[in-house]
């Protein structure tokens, strides 16, 4: 029966515009992972805000990969079925539909197009898709299919009754040769009467085919007298032929209806990896289910199988056919932190393939990757990739090339970069001074804290690999952080190659030497040494009420040298939650740095506030930008009851359960039982925790505690436990010296 997939709503956090975002998600039909995307588009533009749950009138079905408005698509496609006379310009085709009489599902979408009397339903595979068209006037009945800038081809093949052809829309991030192929093919017969192609400015194009500018087609349709077809579409970055071999290998012979019921029983597996009884609230069941179908949207698989059953891709580093597995459409800045750690609990396998991709996307185009959509974007600072592997060896992850991945790691450790958007920017003065002087790098905290802990990440992988002397060499630079304190102001702050302090300091100032916040988000960058920095602060009592003092803040704001008030700095003050900007990636962790110092309590209040009040399946549900499932994967974590704090560190540190029973289904065949007694929102604060029926005194699991499968029993109660903990209870932090085995 399937349960799980009706809590889902794709619409969640899609309620977004530039100035403030609600998640700025779209509501993707897809696959798990899956190469091939469609949402519904209501606005006429190239990419980014192409969707609203407000709108009313509707532009077709569009194929997009756009994993973010502020990266944008490529290799998108328009479908909009039309009767009537021909309408081609995009300022005059859209249809008025009606939102409430439409469904949206991961595995399904339909939709009915007012203007045209016409309805599209639609259903994913991973490369490919099966579309089911009804005209309520069979006659004049077709579908326009509608490309964006860049060059596109279309070819008719009547006998076949196939349109075919290319696109090279694209907003970066590609080579010149970068194509999305595509084939289509219909039940019914084409009317050779009512096809063409069209031109950017919408003429005909006297011919069966013909490549272009942002052409367009529309495929005349012969319908029986019912009105309906079907048709289906594959897709490809190799070949028109590939795509017609994912089509075929793909859907087959199977109906719409088989082919529905296949995406659902996927989407329904990949939900039941994690098991919540159905007599918790409705609600919290919706977000929770809600928000662990958008961890599985990305990255998405961007390789396929060629005719003799080999893993190809079409590399956007090299523009090369090539052997194995890629993943894109991931910022590792934003997912090192909670979904990748997700992944490495509910799908190891994959995440061993994502690996791989990765070290493949490193032979293929000389760095590794830190934003990839499909190719190299630059974005955000540091080399966050760094703790992507890390943590992946630190827990044993296999399916990848370690060694590889190490000398791509240090190559951008050691070596400047010879050319924009890869490698660490500033590496030279990073090397010679340990941070980057304020006034030659922008962002240069954000971008020093961020190298510093890719350091130790790398000290991690060093270690496992038994490469001792770098070991040594990159742990010490792991320490550079503390070159950035400023002890007068009680912040990291923006430090000159003289070594003089940025003047005019401001904790409430954002932009300048912090990334998308100011010193109050910016200056916990310290994952690896939480304890170590609580030094610098005075010690971990000072540092708890530093942090009480950041929850306490107004949620206050200067626009810096951003200028302008932008959407993060409008989310922070609409959350009220202090200073704590949780709809940006850098405070993430803010909540659990409680934990870590000794007072789990604070932790498990603010946690539970935080999911309870800022988190919900609807439209509005998300508080802050969801990059590739980050913020989903916060609140899966903290549904838990436990995060992970440093990633690189394989252990999860404790917070506040979120409901009474869950169990996760490990690939490895065990399970993962978590249960918390007297749970509810009065009662968030934890009592006592048991494993395996044993009391647990660490304010942390292990990943093998966690994988080898355990029963976990949070007591919980509506006051505040006080109590000290040693620091072999503590998680790990890396001025410790103390035994932690």
């Amino acid at each position: 029966m399937m349960e799980r997939l009706s809590y889902v709503n794709p619409l969640q956090g899609t309620a977004s515009i530039y100035e403030y975002s609600y998640g700025n998600t779209l509501p993707l039909v897809s696959r798990p992972f899956g190469m091939a995307s469609w949402s519904l588009q209501t606005r006429e533009v190239k990419d980014g805000w192409f969707f609203h749950p407000s709108d009313r009138r509707l532009n077709g079905v569009r194929l997009t990969r756009q994993p973010s408005p502020w990266i944008g698509d490529y290799g998108q496609l328009l479908l909009l079925p039309q009767t009537g006379p021909s309408c081609l310009a995009p300022e005059l085709r859209p249809s008025s539909y009606e939102p409430e009489k439409s469904t949206l599902r991961p595995d399904y979408l339909s939709v009915r197009f007012s203007r045209y009397r016409a309805s599209l339903e639609l259903t994913p595979a991973e490369r490919s898709a099966a579309i089911r068209l009804a005209y309520e006037d069979p006659r004049n009945a077709r579908l326009l299919l509608a490309t964006y800038e860049g060059e596109s081809s279309f070819q008719f093949d009547y006998a076949a009754r196939t349109l075919s052809g290319f696109t090279r829309a694209s907003r970066g991030g590609t080579p010149d040769n970068f194509a999305l192929y595509f084939v289509i093919a219909f039940d019914c017969e084409l009317d050779e009467t009512a096809c063409d192609i069209y031109n950017a400015e919408f003429a005909p194009v006297v011919a069966l085919s013909h490549t272009g500018e942002q052409l367009s087609a529309s495929v005349g349709l012969k319908l029986p007298t019912d009105g309906t077809t079907q048709a289906k579409i594959g897709l490809s970055f190799i070949s028109i032929e590939q795509a017609a071999l994912n089509m075929e290998r793909e859907l087959g012979d199977a109906d719409f209806d088989e082919l529905r019921s296949q995406a659902a029983a996927e989407w329904e597996e990949r939900l039941g990896t994690i098991e919540i009884k159905s007599d918790e609230a409705v609600d919290q069941l919706r977000t929770f289910y809600t928000c662990l179908y958008r961890t599985f949207l990305f990255p998405r698989k961007s390789y396929e199988l060629d005719a003799s059953g080999r893993t190809v891709h079409y590399s956007p580093f090299n523009g090369k056919l090539c052997e194995g597995p890629m993943y894109s459409d991931v910022g590792f800045w934003d997912v090192y932190r909670t979904t990748v750690p997700l992944f490495s609990l509910l799908c190891p396998r994959e995440l061993g393939e994502m690996l791989q991709s990765w070290v493949l996307a490193y032979k293929e185009s000389g760095w590794m990757p830190k934003w990839v959509s499909p190719g190299e974007r630059g974005a955000m600072p540091g080399t966050l990739i760094d703790a992507v592997f890390a943590d992946a060896i630190a827990k044993e992850i296999g399916g990848f090339d370690a060694q590889t991945a190490y000398q791509g790691l240090l190559k951008h450790a050691t070596l400047p970069p010879d050319r924009d958007m890869v490698g660490r920017e500033g590496l030279d003065h990073y090397i010679r001074l340990g941070y980057l002087p304020d006034e030659l790098v922008h962002h240069s905290v954000s971008h020093s804290l961020d190298y510093a802990y890719g350091d130790f990440c790398l000290s991690v992988i060093a270690r496992a690999l038994g490469d001792g002397e770098s070991q040594l060499a990159l742990s010490e630079r792991a320490r550079n952080y503390r070159l950035l304190f400023d002890a007068e102001v009680g912040f990291m702050r923006g430090r000159q190659e003289s070594g003089a302090w940025r003047p005019d300091f401001n904790p409430l100032d954002w932009g300048g030497p912090y990334c998308e916040g100011g010193a109050w988000q910016c200056s916990w960058a310290v994952q690896h040494d939480i304890r170590g920095y609580a030094e610098l602060l005075g010690g971990s009592e000072q540092m708890v009420r530093k942090l009480d003092e950041l929850f306490a803040a107004k949620p206050h704001f200067n626009v810096g040298s951003y200028g302008m008030e932008i959407h993060e700095m409008s989310e922070m003050a609409a959350a009220d939650l202090g200073q704590f900007a949780i709809s940006n990636q850098p405070s993430f962790h803010f909540p659990y740095l409680f934990t870590a110092l000794g007072a789990p309590s604070r932790t498990q209040y603010w946690a539970r506030k935080t999911m309870e009040e800022h988190f919900s399946a609807e439209p509005n549900g998300l508080p802050g930008d969801e990059d590739n499932g980050s913020l989903s994967a916060w609140y899966i974590f903290g549904a838990m009851g436990m995060y992970p704090l440093c990633p690189g560190v394989p252990e999860y540190t404790l917070g506040s359960p979120l409901f009474g029973s869950m169990s996760v289904k490990l690939q490895n065949g065990r399970r993962l039982d978590i249960q918390s007694v007297n749970n509810s929102s009065d009662h968030k604060y934890v009592k006592s925790v048991a494993l395996n029926g044993e009391t647990h005194e660490k304010l942390f699991f292990t990943h093998a505690q966690l994988t080898e499968g355990a029963k976990i029993v949070f007591q919980m109660t509506d006051e505040a436990i006080l109590q000290s903990y040693s620091p072999q209870q503590l998680p790990f932090s890396q001025s410790d010296v103390s035994d932690r085995g």
